[in-house]
C-alpha cells in the first residue's frame, strides 16, 4: 500500500527586521500610527526605498509633529504641504513623503556622519537625518522658518541637529561634510558644496528647471576630483538663493 501525501510548499518574502516587526503590530495601531504604517508601505516603498534605515527613521519620526496645524490631517498625505507659520504662507513647502525617504536614502548614510543640509523648512527632513547620522547642521534662510523648525524639533526630542539661519545657496562655513542634502531645486550644483564635502562625501542635489529636473549624487573622490551620478526625475521648489545660470557638472 502506497500513501500519499499532500506536499505543500509556501514561500515567504524575504523582509527586513523593521518590516517584520511593524506588519506584526500592524492589527494593533492606533489611527495615526496605521496612517504611519501605509505611508511607509503604501507611498514609498513602491517607490524603491528599502533602506533599512530609512525606514526605521520614517517609522521613529514623527512627522505629524513637524506639520503645520492646519494641514496635520495631511501629514501622511503623498502630496507637499505648504509651511505656514502662525497663519502666514512662508511660500515654501513640506516635500512629499516619498521624495523626503529617496533623499535620504541617495545620501548612504552612516552612523557616525556629519550631515549639512541646505533648506531646513519644518526640520522634518533634518530630524530623518538626525536618525540615521551623527549630527545634522541644517540651514535655513527663512527666519520664521528657523524658528519654527527648531520648535518641532524640540518637541521632537531631536537633540543633534543644529538649526543656523542664513543663505546656504554657496555653501556654508569652512567645515568638511560627510553627507550634504540640498533640500530646493538649483540649476547649477555650486562647486563651494561639492568641496565642503570630505574624500568620499556625497551631496545630493536637485538640478533643473520645472518641469524637468533630476536628482542627482556628487561623490568627492580624492582632493579635486568628483564622481557625479544621475539618480532620478522629479520636480520641487528652487531654493531660495540662487541665482539662474547655465547647467555645469
Amino acid at each position: 500500500m502506497v500513501e500519499k501525501f499532500d506536499l505543500t510548499i509556501v514561500f515567504y518574502p524575504i523582509r527586513t527586521p523593521v518590516h517584520i516587526e511593524h506588519v506584526m503590530k500592524a492589527s494593533t495601531l492606533s489611527n495615526t500610527e496605521r496612517a504611519r504604517f501605509n505611508m511607509v508601505e503604501q507611498q514609498i516603498r513602491p517607490w524603491d526605498v528599502s533602506d533599512p534605515l530609512v525606514l526605521e527613521a520614517l517609522f521613529q519620526v514623527r512627522r505629524e509633529l513637524f506639520t503645520p496645524p492646519a494641514y496635520r490631517a495631511l501629514a501622511f498625505s503623498d502630496l507637499e504641504i505648504p509651511l505656514e507659520v502662525q497663519a502666514t504662507d512662508t511660500h515654501q513647502t513640506m516635500l512629499a513623503p516619498k521624495l523626503e525617504a529617496k533623499l535620504s536614502q541617495a545620501l548612504l548614510l552612516q552612523p557616525d556622519d556629519c550631515v549639512l543640509e541646505i533648506g531646513t523648512g519644518s526640520g522634518y527632513q533634518a530630524a530623518l537625518l538626525a536618525h540615521m547620522a551623527r549630527q545634522v547642521t541644517s540651514v535655513e534662510i527663512d527666519p520664521r522658518l528657523s524658528a519654527f523648525a527648531q520648535a518641532n524639533l524640540q518637541q521632537a526630542l531631536v537633540a543633534n541637529v543644529s538649526v543656523e539661519t542664513g543663505d546656504g545657496s554657496s555653501g556654508w562655513g569652512n567645515t568638511e561634510y560627510d553627507a550634504i542634502l540640498v533640500t530646493g531645486s538649483v540649476p547649477s550644483i555650486p562647486d563651494e558644496l561639492k568641496y565642503q564635502l570630505r574624500v568620499g562625501g556625497r551631496l545630493v542635489i536637485v538640478v533643473g528647471q520645472a518641469p524637468m529636473m533630476t536628482a542627482y549624487r556628487v561623490t568627492r573622490s580624492n582632493a579635486a576630483s568628483f564622481e557625479t551620478t544621475p539618480l532620478f526625475d522629479t520636480c520641487i521648489k528652487p531654493l531660495i538663493g540662487p541665482t539662474p545660470s547655465h547647467f555645469r557638472f
